[in-house]
């Protein structure tokens, strides 16, 4: 592409890392999880949400498990202002929860903000200034000394602030822009910060290093919060928290490298809503721990009603393919995956495993309120035998014969091509019925006698062309007799290759199923019956497989 040597990196390696992160190969514990959908979610939508959908957001992200919710930027809106003080006013904050909201370094907001949190049983009052070279050289134009005197000016009033104010308030710093900023001057904005505010085990502070804008690979970000882990002053009391955000598409990946690097709380929101590219998705980071065995202490076991409450709140959408959330995510056309998938869910059953190995499905989809028979098996022109019969069979209670699966997967591909979309499975289960199931034209049997004579006699009753005849055979069972009956009658000869049976398991009726495989003309030919009585129903699957053939011949 024309026009790359304009751009240059725009962020700082630390000398000689010791990456004692990169030693480690998954996250053990979960964070501290702060969702700022209310906050940097809400300011990057086309249309805020209302008071009331922020109040009905709130209690979702509570019900989820979230202790920590940025709620706002009391001193931006009225909105946000009010917000802030029904949640407190209306008692709508659990004893557990602990809220936050946003304030620049000016007297004037950091006292509308103390306002707005006024009689709060928990709260974070989070400051934040920018530090990077861009924006201390081109907005601010000021020094590095005048940009920490920004910082300490804003902590001085903050804990000025909290001795007036009713109220349980803790402190949380955010040097904006970290990754553009060189890390020795991360540290000492932070830690001019940090020795005003003087934490202590029962009140620590936290130290928030955003990418706010995604420069760099996510092990650079990891280099730099382990540079800081080991830089900041009063460690121990210190919540060291990541803010990524996905300009690079790496907002997960730099958040996970950052939890290995040593931090101890992730701040992002549902999804990945936010400015440009989104923040981190905390969906995906959660559910990413959960698939290694850890508990994320948030409960998305119904992401399917999640969605549909942030879809409708925030008029936004989440992406069919998104990790874990999007409703395609599960969703196998392909027939290698489809097959894999069904022997893997076969497997599991009859091996009784307590352990998660299916191929193609990182998560059992049931984990996060979602159904097999409508999520994982998707029928179209790409898919094969294994995932039409595994269809059937798990919502219809089919389990045909492995070479009829084989040619009935050949039909439904052949449909689903021709028409250009994908079946859904009540579409499936009709062509099924009407290619085998319990046909009886040009060859139709009206009634059959069986005598105990020579093994077993069948005088059957057929109706051919508007008229009636009544034919005879011996044979060693009753199909057998039923079959030589109409081999004598026809003149024509075919032999029953397959012949299976069961209970049609998931009909509210007790049905039973035969499958009848004819060979005939150097060709076989299938058939269905289903039936309340066993005999009846390998009658009308020969039938079936009869009237296929003759059809056929035609």
């Amino acid at each position: 592409m024309k026009h790359y040597q304009k751009y240059t990196r725009q962020y700082f390696d630390v000398q000689n890392p010791p990456m004692r992160w990169a030693s480690k190969s998954y996250i053990d514990k979960a964070p501290a999880w702060c969702s700022v959908d209310l906050r940097d979610g809400n300011q990057a939508l086309i249309i805020p949400m209302s008071l009331e959908e922020k109040l009905e957001f709130f209690k979702l992200l509570v019900k989820i498990g979230f202790k920590e919710i940025e709620v706002g930027f009391p001193a931006a809106s009225d909105t946000e202002y009010e917000f802030c003080r029904a949640l407190i006013e209306q008692h709508l904050i659990p004893d557990d929860v602990t809220i936050q909201v946003l304030t620049q370094s000016r007297e004037h907001i950091i006292a509308k903000t103390f306002e707005a949190l006024r009689g709060a049983p928990h709260a974070i009052v989070h400051l934040y200034n920018s530090t990077s070279v861009a924006q201390r050289e081109q907005v601010f134009r000021k020094s590095k000394e005048e940009i920490v005197e920004i910082a300490t000016f804003g902590a001085k009033l903050c804990k000025e602030y909290r001795e007036k104010t009713p109220g349980d308030f803790h402190f949380e710093y955010s040097p904006e822009s970290f990754t553009g900023t060189e890390p020795e001057f991360a540290a000492e904005i932070c830690n001019a910060v940090i020795d005003i505010w003087e934490p202590t085990p029962e009140d620590k502070v936290i130290i928030n290093l955003p990418v706010t804008v995604s420069h760099s690979m996510p092990h650079v970000y990891a280099n730099q919060i382990e540079y800081m882990c080991d830089h900041l002053h009063n460690r121990e009391n210190i919540v060291v928290s990541l803010h990524p955000h996905n300009d690079r598409g790496c907002a997960v990946a730099d958040t996970e490298m950052g939890l290995l690097a040593g931090a101890d709380r992730v701040e992002g929101t549902l999804f990945g809503n936010g400015e440009r590219t989104g923040n981190v998705d905390i969906v995906t980071v959660a559910m990413n721990m959960f698939t290694h065995g850890v508990d994320p202490q948030l409960d998305f076991s119904n992401i399917p009603e999640l969605t549909e409450l942030y879809e409708r709140v925030t008029r936004m959408h989440v992406y069919e393919r998104q990790p874990y959330s999007g409703k395609l995510v599960f969703a196998a056309f392909s027939g290698s995956h489809q097959d894999a998938i069904a022997k893997g869910m076969k497997w599991r059953e009859e091996k009784h495993c307590d352990k998660w190995t299916v191929p193609y499905l990182p998560i059992d989809p049931t984990d996060v309120g979602r159904v097999y028979e409508a999520d994982v098996i998707r029928i179209n022109s790409q898919s094969g035998k294994g995932g039409i019969g595994y269809l059937l069979e798990t919502q219809f209670g089919l389990d045909m014969p492995k070479k009829m699966r084989e040619e009935f997967g050949y039909i439904v591909k052949g449909i689903s091509d021709r028409a250009h979309k994908e079946l859904l499975p009540a579409e499936v289960h009709e062509i099924f019925q009407n290619t085998y199931v319990n046909l009886n034209k040009p060859l139709e049997y009206k009634e059959i006698h069986y005598v105990q004579k020579n093994g077993i006699q069948a005088a059957v009753t057929l109706m051919q062309n508007g008229q009636e005849y009544t034919v005879k055979a011996d044979g060693t069972g009753r199909l057998d007799a039923v079959s030589n009956a109409i081999k004598a009658f026809l003149g024509k000869q075919f032999t029953i290759t397959t012949y299976t049976e069961h209970a049609l398991t998931v009909s509210s009726k007790s049905d039973a199923v035969s499958y009848v495989g004819i060979d005939a003309d150097g060709k076989t030919y299938w058939g269905v019956g289903i039936r309340s009585d066993i005999t009846d129903s390998s009658v009308a699957a020969l039938f079936s497989a009869l009237d296929r053939w003759m059809t056929a011949a035609k």
